[in-house]
């Protein structure tokens, strides 16, 4: 498997990683508390900035 992401692809809009965010969430077993809560805790985040805010973000992967 490549690690070689398109910028595209490591640039989500805020309301992307929302959606992608709430969907991996409703996956999280009862032995995943700790990233149910971390996963919450950035949902609140993401929900409380504008737009602007995010993008605003320099959000690099660790890989890079």
């Amino acid at each position: 498997m490549s690690l070689n992401f398109e910028y595209e692809e490591l640039k989500l809009s805020r309301e992307r990683l929302m959606e992608s965010l709430t969907e991996m969430r409703t996956y999280l077993t009862l032995s995943e508390m700790e990233l149910r809560d971390l996963t919450d805790s950035t949902l609140d985040k993401l929900a409380g900035m504008t737009d602007a805010e995010f993008e605003a973000l320099e959000l690099y992967p660790d890989f890079i």
